[in-house]
């Protein structure tokens, strides 16, 4: 193709699509190079789940509207980014977007400059920057790139800058012990530089790096667990609605609360991420100023822990995207919607994962790639979702080996399932097992309507709390609890033996304790275990057994 001069709005748009599929291609590699701040392997997968955000605010928009599309890459981005590595890369995709809004022609000039706000917005969104990580990366990138413009196409400058950010990507493991003791490069860093190619595949038509199963960049050995960042248990994030004159006082009190501390945004709304062992003081110091919403709270020590466990069994067995397993002549691919869920999957004996749920539902394609890296010739997959049931039935016709659907509709039902599996079965004989435990388990969940409607036990309206069971909506509150307990009023009887609690990231401590009282109180005969899913839009899955 034609060497292009300078780059439309088009391209702008182009570029970030080849962005995310580089990441997508990369994501597990650059996970194996996360050990800081916290080494929970999960940085290529927060820096893409970022980047589908952004290419999610862009559907519907002109591609040639350069307003409407700096606008929604700035939107997009804040609104979602995941994770600390994930932040900080809207600040670099907020920055950029901000200077090519204004800009008549996006030459060797404009992308330089963009790349040098790109690294202050960058710089600016993090309380304590550490040298060593994106931060120095982005930095070294944008003083290459300045440095080029004024005499190099943008060809050369982009090439330039790639270069220097290798090079500064390379040093990393010199400014941070704790790369350089794990013998990785900076996780954030190396997802940072996929941008520069991909522009260089638009400008050129260069291809991508190609994915290797050891990946592009340097290989992780062991990482050092107890290091200091890694005492501070949790991660909060929330977008927070609140006064721009406001935000530094917020800051200042976060700071006293933790570290990996990165707020961004403006104009009233910003996204704030937090490492804190105090989750109930950084909630409430945004609600001082403001309105948290779309609160997200991560458990690091059990995130860090099963990425240890699959580093541990890399050195064993042969890794794959999601799990180690010794081959057997009976495998299983679930579909999970959350990390938590996914560790209750993987202690119960599932070895392939595929992300997926309500409002996400996994492709065929997605389904089988799983069903062909599951360690047996024989596989069962457990949908876990009506939505899902049908397409999964679709994988057994375009693979050789033999797939058998259980057709498990709920979380709780494919987990209840899973106490029959035997891995040494045939999946025509687990079939029959642990279709017969799905059936024997009653479900619920408690989500919140998003529009009104009319059911066999009232008006439901946009915002109110409702609980469901397998026939359909049968409790309505004004509160989470409120909905969760007539739920099991009806869920529960005095016959049952067991409930398990599924709890998503809106379900704070106090709802948690407010389920398990009400069961104290009024099913005193039943146990309660409490799980911590993760889920979003789903504060509460029940399975009574």
């Amino acid at each position: 193709m034609e060497t292009v001069s300078s780059l439309t709005t088009k391209n702008v748009v182009e570029a970030l699509s080849m962005f995310h599929a580089a990441l997508g291609d990369h994501k597990e590699s650059i996970n194996r190079l996360n050990v800081y701040p916290v080494p929970d392997g999960d940085t290529g997968t927060n820096m893409f789940l970022t980047v589908a955000s952004v290419l999610e605010e862009l559907n519907g928009v002109d591609p040639n509207d350069r307003t409407a599309v700096c606008g929604a890459i700035s939107h997009g981005s804040l609104m979602g980014a995941r994770g600390n590595s994930g932040v900080i890369l809207s600040q670099v995709l907020r920055g950029m977007s901000n200077r090519f809004a204004q800009a008549n022609e996006i030459d060797a000039e404009v992308l330089a400059v963009a790349l040098s706000e790109a690294s202050v917005a960058a710089d600016g969104s993090v309380m304590k920057p550490v040298e060593g990580t994106i931060l120095t990366v982005v930095r070294e990138v944008a003083k290459a790139a300045r440095d080029a413009a004024n005499s190099e196409s943008i060809l050369r400058t982009v090439e330039l800058a790639l270069e220097e950010g290798k090079a500064a990507l390379d040093r990393t493991p010199e400014q941070l012990e704790v790369l350089r003791e794990a013998g990785v490069v900076d996780a954030g860093g190396a997802g940072f530089l996929l941008l520069l190619h991909a522009f260089l595949s638009i400008i050129d038509g260069r291809e991508l790096p190609e994915a290797t199963e050891e990946g592009p960049f340097v290989a992780v050995t062991e990482p050092p667990i107890g290091d200091e960042l890694s005492e501070l248990r949790y991660e909060v994030m929330y977008l927070l609605n609140a006064p721009d004159q406001s935000i530094e006082e917020f800051k200042k009190i976060w700071a006293g609360l933790g570290d990996s501390i990165v707020v961004v945004g403006g104009d009233g709304l910003w996204n704030c991420h937090i490492h804190t062992n105090d989750i109930g003081p950084t909630i409430e110091a945004g609600i001082e100023v403001g309105r948290p919403e779309r609160i997200r709270v991560t458990d690091l020590s059990e995130e860090v822990m099963e990425e240890r466990w699959v580093r541990e069994a890399a050195e064993v067995g042969k890794i794959d995207e999601r799990v180690v397993a010794d081959e057997v002549p009976c495998a299983v691919v679930a579909v999970s919607p959350a990390s938590g869920i996914s560790r209750i999957f993987h202690n119960l004996g599932v070895q392939e994962l595929v992300l997926g749920g309500q409002s996400m539902n996994p492709s065929t394609s997605e389904l089988l790639d799983a069903v062909e890296r599951a360690p047996g010739e024989e596989v069962l997959i457990l949908p876990n979702n009506s939505n899902i049931v049908a397409v999964a039935q679709a994988v057994d016709a375009e693979t050789s080996k033999t797939v058998v659907v259980i057709p498990t509709i709920s979380i709780p039902g494919g987990l209840a399932s899973l106490l029959g599996y035997d891995p040494q079965a045939t999946a025509a004989q687990n079939s029959l097992t642990m279709t017969e435990l799905v059936d024997g388990v009653k479900v619920g969940e408690v989500t919140q309507a998003v529009r009104p409607t009319n059911t066999g036990v009232g008006e439901v309206a946009t915002g109110d709390w409702i609980g469901l069971d397998s026939d359909g909506i049968c409790s309505i509150g004004s509160s989470l609890t409120q909905a969760a307990t007539a739920l099991l009023e009806q869920l529960v009887d005095d016959h049952d033996e067991i409930l398990s609690v599924i709890a998503g990231d809106e379900a704070t401590d106090a709802d948690v304790r407010a389920v398990t009282e009400w069961m104290s109180e009024n099913r005193p005969g039943v146990d309660t275990e409490v799980h911590k899913g993760g889920q979003s839009h789903y504060p509460f899955f029940f399975g009574v057994e």
